[in-house]
């Protein structure tokens, strides 16, 4: 079984940074991409960073020269640093990992971690 916790959310003054962190374990063979997606109340879920099995990485425009996307392939770990925080970042913080578990490689998420900016 494999299971995404995401950690390292809560609330921040505009301006303010965080730094979220999505530990992937269970029976897992190998992991391709990981990324982080979010969702504020009435959106729909988006794309916030991507990073690849190879550690090239990828962000929405929105986040770009804020976010910072990386990874430690050793401890099946992704990070999301994010700086210059804005009230429009508010949004429950979803980590996903494409990974082969024991019998097949699928899509799996986490459950969420609450981000908070206020103005």
């Amino acid at each position: 079984q494999v299971q995404l916790v995401e950690s390292g959310g809560g609330l921040v003054q505009a301006g303010g940074s965080l730094r979220l962190s999505c530990a992937a374990s269970g029976t897992i063979r190998s992991i391709n991409a990981m990324g982080w997606y979010r969702q504020a109340p009435g959106n729909e879920r988006e794309l916030v960073a991507g990073i690849s099995s190879g550690g090239s990485p990828n962000y929405s425009d929105s986040v770009k020269g804020r976010f910072t996307i990386s990874r430690d392939s050793v401890n099946n770990t992704v990070y999301l640093q994010m700086n210059s925080l804005k009230p429009e970042d508010t949004a429950v913080y979803y980590c996903n990992a494409d990974l082969t578990a024991l019998w097949s490689r699928r899509s799996y998420w986490g459950r969420g971690t609450q981000v908070t900016v206020s103005s």
